[in-house]
């Protein structure tokens, strides 16, 4: 026969933390929130632990397997709190925490098909823009898609996206574009913003956005921003999701332009506003 051992009356804190799974540092932050009670010293300074201490810690133990929070098992021991009202709050927060890893288990497998980073913007933007070859998108152009969506959320960018399509489909438009670009890109401080080319840039660039309207709406572009729309009316179901408004989305988005090329843009939204009445 085998000697039968003799277990101990009490043990120390790291014998304890061995037995319980835990560390000697756990134990000792359960004392400090109150979610076990902290032992007296025996004769050496030390404290010990007895059989209702290592209860109470393999319960712990089994509770944070579970995802219980130390804040609701100290409720739940000393019946302050309802236990099915843990376990409800327990499954509210573990339903949540599915739905994040289902969302960016989406947003990797997105990542895998479309690519960076255009698999990172929101998929009403990357769906309409998937199609395109590789070097159709300019990074400038997913930066400017993805400011859009920040300022005026996915259906924005979603929207934006046609100008985008049009210059993958048009050359010339594309051609035009990065001319813009660099003359906006001269627009430096050292250009008084009253210069004329201020003037006959800002035209040159409503020239520019008019051909792009007309070549959205010659391919049929306009028609999928109508899908979108209704796609995001019936998605919403008349709610709206809280974020800051499109003015302070815009007054805190630095982008350090010139007097100049201020000017410029400002010019060029008074003449696309009066084209539009004109042609209302």
């Amino acid at each position: 026969m085998y000697p039968s051992p003799t277990p101990p009356r009490e043990v120390k804190i790291g014998d304890a933390a061995a037995f319980a799974g835990t560390t000697p540092r756990a134990i000792r932050h359960y004392h400090q929130i109150g979610l076990l009670p902290e032992p007296g010293r025996s004769g050496d300074g030390r404290r010990r632990y007895g059989y209702g201490d290592m209860i109470r810690l393999l319960w712990i133990r089994k509770m944070s397997e579970a995802g219980i929070s130390l804040d609701d098992m100290r409720a739940a021991f000393d019946e302050a709190r309802d236990v099915e009202d843990v376990l409800e709050r327990l499954e509210e927060t573990l339903a949540a925490q599915e739905a994040e890893i289902k969302r960016q288990l989406a947003a990797v497998r997105r990542l895998r098909v479309v690519g960076s980073p255009l698999g990172l913007l929101s998929p009403l933007v990357t769906d309409r823009l998937s199609h395109l070859p590789p070097d159709a998108l300019r990074p400038s152009d997913l930066d400017a898609l993805l400011v859009t969506e920040r300022i005026f959320g996915p259906l924005g960018a979603a929207v934006q996206a046609s100008v985008f399509i049009a210059m993958a489909t048009h050359p010339d438009l594309r051609a035009e574009a990065d001319r813009l670009d660099a003359a906006d890109a001269a627009l430096d401080d050292t250009v008084d913003p009253h210069d004329p080319q201020v003037e006959e840039l800002a035209a040159q660039h409503c020239a520019h956005h008019r051909a792009l309207l007309q070549a959205i709406e010659a391919d049929g572009l306009d028609a999928a921003e109508e899908e979108l729309f209704e796609i995001c009316d019936a998605a919403a179901g008349g709610e709206e999701d809280a974020q800051m408004s499109v003015f302070e989305a815009v007054a805190k988005m630095p982008y350090g332009f010139s007097a100049a090329r201020t000017r410029c843009m400002e010019l060029t939204a008074r003449l696309l506003a009066g084209h539009l009445s004109a042609g209302s």
